[in-house]
C-alpha cells in the first residue's frame, strides 16, 4: 500500500460574511463566531457589529491539524461536523463587572467533499436559530439567516490508492417498529441503542453506535422525506441536527432489500408503521474504509453474508462530576437489558452496481450459539467489548469519541477467556446457553414482531458493473452487424419485387400450360420419368408455346420488369461502349435474375434473408435435432440482423453455455439484461449461469432480481385486468347487449414469441419432491427462494405451420416442445417455469434439465403438474415411456381436470401403439371446456385414428376443426380424405386442392386427388395426380392398390395401360 505522507495537514475554515442576523438588544447588535470540532473550541472570531441591513463581515480563520497517524483522521472528518456557533456581546448595564453573551444561533459544516478529494470548497449554510433566539425560523419562501464559508486545505488529503481504493460507508438507522409493550415512556429515562461493527482499516473494526433513541407510543406515520441528522447529541439549535442535503425517503415494501417486502407483510408493515409504538433515531453515522478495509469488508461479507446488528435497552444515567466511583458501580449493576440482534443480508452489496441497501429486518434475541451459526461472529459488540461503546456521551455526545476504542485489540483477549471459560464450564451450562429461552427479554421481540428499518450506501460500487457501453461493443466485436443492403436510388427494392411478381405469374401460367398437356401422360407413369422423356416434353412445351404466341407474350411480361431493374439497381441508362462491356454486363445481369427467380420460387429463408425470425424458428429446429453447431448459426445470424434483440441475445448466451463458451455466455447474458431491465427471463438465464461458474452471490442477485421484475409484471397485470373489468362492466350495463361481451373477450390481444419481453407465466403447487436426477447442487438455493407465490394469465400464442412431412411420419414423431405453451390454461408462475417455457419453445431441452431442479427446491414452485408436464414432455422426446407415465400419473393426481394432462396421455398411448387408449384421451382433451396447450397434434392423431377406425363422420369433424384453428397441408389432407370416404366428391375435392397448394410435394395428396379424377371421370387429371403420386414414392402400398383397382374399373388413369 502506498504510504501516507499527509501526516500534519491544516484544514482551514473560514466565515467570510453572514446575512439577514438579528440580535436580542437594538438593531446593530455585535456578535461573534466560535467554531468547534471534536468537541474542542477552535477559537473565536473577532467582535463584529452587524449593520443595520443585517450584513457582518466576519473574515474568521479557524484551524485543525489533519493527522491519520494519530490525531484527527479521515473517520472524524468522515462524520463529525465544524459547528459555528453565532454569539452576541449583550450591552453592559450599570455595576455589571463581566460580559455577559446570548447565542443566538449555530450552523454546521459538513466536511464530507474532503473526504471524497477535494480540496477546497464554499458554501452558504444556514443559521439556526436556539430556542428563543430572535433569528427566523427556516420558513420556506422567506429570506433565512446564513454564513458564508470557506474550507480549504493545501492538498489532497487521500492519497492516489486510497481515491482508487478507499470508499465511504453511511450507515442510517431509522426506527425500530411494533417494539414489546413493556417499553413505556413512564418510569426511569432509558437509552435505546443499536449497534455495529464494520472494518475501518485491515486490522481494526470501528463500532457505529446509535444511542438516545426515541421512544414514541404511535397513532402516526413517521412523515417522509424527513432530514437524517447528525449521531451527536449537545447540538444547542435543534435544526442544526439535521445533515445538509440528506433525507430519508422510504418507498415502496417490495423494492427494499430486507425481509418483509412480500405483498403479504404490507398490511403488517402499515399497521405498525402507523398505530403501534416504535423508537425513533432517524440519525446517519459515517465511516471511511481504507483500500484494506474495503477489501476485509467484501471478503467478511462474501464468508458472513449476514451482519449482526444488535440492540438493547440502558438506563440513561449521567454522573456527576466528582462521583466515579458512585458511576462505576452503577455501571456494574445495570447490565444489558433486552439485547437482540437483527441479521441484515449484506450480499446485495456484493452486486455488480450496487451501492445502496434498505430495508426492514426482524430483530430476534440475542443467543451466541444463534448469532455465530448465522453470522459467524464469535463476540457481542456491546457485552463482549465493554460497556464503555454504551456509556461513552451517555447524556449525548459525538459517536466517536476522541480515544476510538480498538475492537481488534481486545477482541483477542474477549476470546481466550471465553473459550477459558466455557472449557471450565459444566455441561449444564452449555445446555443453558443453547436453550431457546436464554434470553427472555430478547424474546419479547419476536413476540412483538419488531423489526428495525436501516440503510447502507456506500459511495462506490464494490463490485463495479460493465456499462451497456461496453457490453454492445463486445457483443458486436463477436458477431458484428450484418451489412446493411445496399441502398439504390430511384426505386431498386420496388423493381425487385416487381420481378418477383412477374417471376411466379409466368411460373403458374407455364405450369397450367404443362398439365394441361402430359398431366395424363404423367399420370401413367410409375416412377421417375426418364430424362429423354423429359427433354422430349421440354421440346413440345417450348413449341406449343411459340406456336400459340405465349412465350412472345411472357417474354413481353418480364421484359418490363427487367427493364426496371437494369435501370434503377444497376443505373443503366446510356449506351455501353463496346462489345464486351455489353457482354460482361449481360452475364452478372443472367447471374442477378436466375439468383432472384430462385428467390421468388423457394423457401422463405431465401425469399426473406434479413428477417430475424425465420432464422430463430430454423434454429430451434436445428436444435429439436440436436444440431447445436448450426442452432448456434442461426441465433448468431439473428443476432447480427438485430443486436438489441432480447431473444437472440438470450438464444446466443443458452448455446454458448451448452458450448462451454462462458465468457461469451456471460456478455450474451448482461446484455440482455441491461437492454431490457424487466426482462425475467434473461435475469433466470443470469443467474443459471453464475451457478455454473460457482458465483453464488450473483446468482443469488439475478433470481433475486428476476423474482423483483415478475412480481411488478403480476402487480401491473393485476391492475390492468382490475381496470378492464370495471370497464367491462360498466359496457355491459349501459348496453346490456352479448355483442359488447364478445367485443370485450375479442379485445385480449396475444403477443408473438419473439416480439414479447416475458410473456407467459405458468407455476405450481407444492407436493414431495421426485429428484429424477434433478437435484444439483440444492444448498445454493438459499436467500433467493424467499418469494411470494405470484399469479398471471399466459401470453403466449403459438401459430402452427403449415408442414411437409407425411401425415404418418408426423403422427409418429414427438409432439413440438411447445406443447406447454399455453393460451388458455392459466396458472400460477415463478421465474423458473418462466425460464422453463421459453427454453421450450425453441426447444433447448439440454438446458431445461438445469432449471427443473431450480423449480422443484423453489418454495413457490416445486414438484407441480406443470412440473410434470415438462418432466413427461422431455422424457417423451427420448421415447422413455415408462417414466413419461409415471410423470403423467403424478400431474393428473395433482391435476386431474389439466387438458395437457390428458393430451400428453394421448400422445403417449399414440406412440405406443394403443390407439383406443389414445382415442379415450384425445376425446377427452377436445370435450374440455378449455383447450390444451396445443390443438393441432391432437386434433390431427384424433382424425387419424378416427379414420383407422373408419368413423368418416367424426374424422371430418375434428379436421374442420383443426383446418379452422391451423390450417396445413396435414389438417386439409384429412378433410378431404374423410370427405372421400363419405362419397362427397366436390368437398373431398376443395379440400385437396388446399393441401396441395400448401405443400405439393405430399404424396398422399396426389393419390387422392387422383381418386377424386377417377370418380370425377376426368382422365387427364387423374392420369396427372396418378403420375405425381408414384413420383414422390407414395409408401402406402394398400393406398396404391385401392388407385389401381379404380383405375380398372373406370378403365383410365394409369399411363401404362
Amino acid at each position: 500500500m502506498e504510504q501516507i505522507t499527509s501526516a500534519g495537514k491544516l484544514v482551514q475554515i473560514t466565515v467570510t460574511d453572514g446575512y439577514e442576523l438579528k440580535g436580542s438588544k437594538g438593531d446593530t447588535p455585535v456578535t461573534f463566531i466560535r467554531a468547534e470540532f471534536n468537541q474542542a473550541i477552535l477559537g473565536d472570531s473577532a467582535k463584529i457589529t452587524v449593520s443595520s441591513e443585517g450584513t457582518a463581515k466576519y473574515n474568521f480563520t479557524s484551524s485543525f491539524e489533519f493527522n491519520p497517524e494519530g490525531g484527527i483522521t479521515l473517520d472524524d472528518l468522515a462524520h463529525k461536523p465544524v459547528f459555528l456557533t453565532m454569539i452576541e456581546v449583550l450591552p453592559k448595564e450599570k455595576k455589571q463587572k463581566d460580559e455577559k453573551t446570548l447565542v443566538l444561533g449555530q450552523a454546521v459544516v459538513d466536511l464530507l467533499p474532503l473526504v471524497e478529494g477535494e480540496i477546497s470548497f464554499e458554501t452558504a449554510i444556514p443559521l439556526h436559530p436556539v430556542p428563543g433566539s430572535p433569528l427566523e425560523p427556516l420558513q420556506p419562501g422567506v429570506k433565512q439567516c446564513s454564513l458564508e464559508v470557506k474550507v480549504s486545505v493545501p492538498e489532497q488529503l487521500l492519497t492516489a490508492t486510497q481515491i482508487l481504493g478507499g470508499n465511504l460507508l453511511k450507515v442510517t438507522l431509522e426506527a425500530a417498529y411494533s417494539v414489546p409493550e413493556s417499553f413505556v415512556p413512564i418510569g426511569p429515562v432509558q437509552n435505546y441503542i443499536v449497534g455495529l461493527q464494520v472494518p475501518s482499516t485491515a486490522e481494526k473494526d470501528y463500532p457505529i453506535v446509535f444511542r438516545n433513541g426515541t421512544l414514541k407510543l404511535g397513532g402516526e406515520r413517521e412523515p417522509t422525506p424527513r432530514p437524517k441528522k447528525w449521531p451527536i447529541a449537545n447540538i444547542l439549535a435543534p435544526g442544526a441536527n439535521n445533515i445538509p442535503d440528506a433525507f430519508i425517503f422510504g418507498g415502496p415494501y417490495e423494492e427494499e432489500d430486507g425481509e418483509l417486502n412480500h405483498a403479504e407483510d404490507r398490511e403488517m408493515r402499515n399497521q405498525a408503521e402507523s398505530v403501534k409504538k416504535r423508537i425513533t433515531w432517524d440519525l446517519e453515522s459515517r465511516c471511511y474504509l481504507d483500500p484494506l478495509a474495503v477489501v476485509s469488508f467484501q471478503k467478511r461479507i462474501a464468508d458472513c453474508r449476514l451482519w449482526p446488528v444488535e440492540m438493547t435497552r440502558v438506563p440513561l444515567i449521567t454522573a456527576p462530576k466528582g462521583k466515579a466511583a458512585k458511576f462505576d458501580k452503577t455501571e456494574d449493576e445495570n447490565p444489558l437489558s433486552f439485547h437482540g440482534v437483527a441479521y441484515v443480508n449484506m450480499v446485495p452489496l456484493l452486486y455488480p452496481g450496487v451501492k445502496r441497501i434498505r430495508g426492514a429486518f426482524h430483530v430476534y434475541p440475542y443467543l451466541d450459539s444463534t448469532v455465530y451459526e448465522k453470522t459467524k461472529c464469535s463476540f457481542s459488540l456491546f457485552r463482549d467489548t465493554g460497556h464503555n461503546l454504551i456509556h461513552n456521551n451517555k447524556a449525548g455526545g459525538v459517536n466517536s469519541p476522541l480515544s476510538k476504542p480498538s475492537v481488534a485489540k481486545n477482541l483477542k483477549e474477549d476470546k481466550i477467556q471465553a473459550s477459558s471459560l466455557k472449557s471450565q464450564s459444566s455441561d449444564t451450562a452449555l445446555e443453558m446457553e443453547a436453550a431457546p429461552n436464554h434470553n427472555p427479554e430478547g424474546q419479547q421481540y419476536v413476540e412483538a414482531g419488531t423489526y428495525i428499518v436501516l440503510e447502507i450506501q456506500l459511495n462506490k460500487a464494490l463490485v463495479p458493473k460493465r456499462l451497456p457501453e461496453e457490453l454492445a461493443k463486445r457483443v458486436k466485436e463477436m458477431i458484428p452487424p450484418r451489412p446493411p443492403l445496399t441502398r439504390r436510388t430511384g426505386g431498386a427494392q420496388k423493381a425487385v419485387s416487381d420481378y418477383h411478381m412477374q417471376i411466379r405469374t409466368i411460373s403458374r401460367a407455364i405450369l397450367d400450360e404443362y398439365h394441361s398437356m402430359f398431366g395424363k401422360q404423367v399420370a401413367k407413369v410409375e416412377g421417375d420419368i426418364d430424362s429423354e422423356t423429359l427433354e422430349e416434353q421440354k421440346c413440345q412445351l417450348n413449341y406449343e408455346l411459340n406456336c400459340s404466341g405465349k412465350y412472345f407474350a411472357f417474354k413481353e411480361q418480364l421484359k418490363h420488369a427487367v427493364v426496371k431493374i437494369v435501370r434503377e439497381k444497376y443505373l443503366k441508362t446510356i449506351p455501353f461502349e463496346n462489345q464486351e462491356e455489353l457482354q460482361t454486363f449481360i452475364s452478372e445481369l443472367y447471374v442477378f435474375l436466375v439468383d432472384q427467380m430462385h428467390v421468388a420460387l423457394n423457401q422463405r429463408l431465401v425469399r426473406e434473408p434479413q428477417n430475424l425470425e425465420h432464422w430463430l424458428d430454423y434454429g430451434a429446429f436445428c436444435l429439436l435435432t440436436e444440431d447445436t453447431i448450426k442452432a448456434q448459426e442461426c441465433f448468431r445470424k439473428a443476432l447480427s440482423l438485430n443486436q438489441s434483440h432480447i431473444h437472440s441475445l438470450l438464444l446466443c448466451g443458452v448455446l454458448a453455455v451448452l458450448m462451454e463458451n462462458y465468457e461469451q455466455a456471460e456478455i450474451f447474458f448482461e446484455d440482455a439484461t441491461c437492454l431490457e431491465p424487466t426482462n425475467v427471463v434473461a435475469w433466470t438465464l443470469l443467474g443459471l449461469y453464475y451457478e455454473i461458474q460457482n458465483n453464488d452471490i450473483r446468482m443469488e442477485m439475478a433470481f433475486h432480481e428476476a423474482f423483483k421484475q415478475l412480481q411488478t409484471q403480476i402487480l401491473q397485470a393485476q391492475v390492468t385486468k382490475s381496470t378492464a373489468t370495471i370497464d367491462f362492466e360498466a359496457r355491459t350495463s349501459r348496453h346490456k347487449s352479448i355483442t359488447d361481451v364478445e367485443e370485450g373477450v375479442k379485445a385480449e390481444s396475444s403477443i408473438g414469441p419473439w416480439g414479447m419481453g416475458s410473456g407467459s407465466f405458468i407455476g405450481a403447487a407444492k407436493a414431495e419432491p421426485q429428484a429424477d436426477g434433478f437435484l444439483e447442487e440444492s444448498s445454493k438455493l438459499q436467500s433467493y427462494s424467499q418469494e411470494p407465490i405470484l399469479f398471471a394469465p399466459s401470453q403466449d400464442a403459438i401459430n402452427q405451420k403449415s408442414s411437409n412431412l407425411f401425415p404418418k411420419e408426423i403422427l409418429k414423431t414427438e409432439p413440438s416442445s411447445i406443447f406447454l405453451h399455453s393460451t388458455q390454461y392459466r396458472a400460477p408462475t415463478t421465474i423458473f417455469m418462466e425460464t422453463i417455457r421459453f427454453l421450450m419453445k425453441v426447444n433447448a431441452v439440454q438446458y431445461v434439465h438445469r432449471v427443473l431442479a431450480h423449480e422443484l427446491l423453489c418454495p413457490q414452485g416445486g414438484p407441480s403438474c406443470e412440473y410434470y408436464l415438462v418432466l413427461a414432455q422431455t422424457h417423451l422426446l427420448k421415447k422413455d415411456f415408462v417414466k413419461v407415465e409415471e410423470f403423467l400419473q403424478q400431474a393428473a393426481q395433482m391435476d386431474y381436470l389439466n387438458p395437457d394432462v390428458w393430451g400428453l396421455k394421448g400422445h403417449l398411448y399414440f406412440l405406443k401403439g394403443d390407439h383406443a387408449e389414445a382415442k379415450a384421451c384425445y376425446e377427452r382433451t377436445v370435450s374440455f371446456v378449455v383447450d390444451a396447450s396445443e390443438m393441432h397434434f391432437i386434433f390431427l392423431r384424433l382424425g387419424h385414428i378416427y379414420l383407422e377406425e373408419k368413423e368418416y363422420g367424426k374424422a371430418k369433424r375434428t379436421y374442420l376443426q383443426a383446418c379452422k384453428r391451423s390450417p396445413s397441408c396435414l389438417t386439409w389432407l384429412g378433410l378431404g380424405i374423410a370427405c372421400y370416404r363419405l362419397e362427397e366428391i366436390s368437398e373431398a375435392e376443395d379440400a385437396l386442392s388446399e393441401a396441395n397448394a400448401l405443400n405439393n410435394n405430399n404424396a398422399e395428396v396426389w393419390a387422392y386427388l387422383a381418386l377424386v379424377s377417377l370418380k370425377a371421370g376426368r382422365q387427364l387429371e387423374a392420369e396427372q395426380a396418378y403420375k405425381y403420386t408414384m413420383k414422390l414414392k407414395l409408401k402406402d402400398e394398400a393406398l396404391i392398390a385401392e388407385i389401381h383397382m379404380l383405375q380398372e374399373t373406370v378403365g383410365f388413369g394409369n399411363p401404362s395401360f
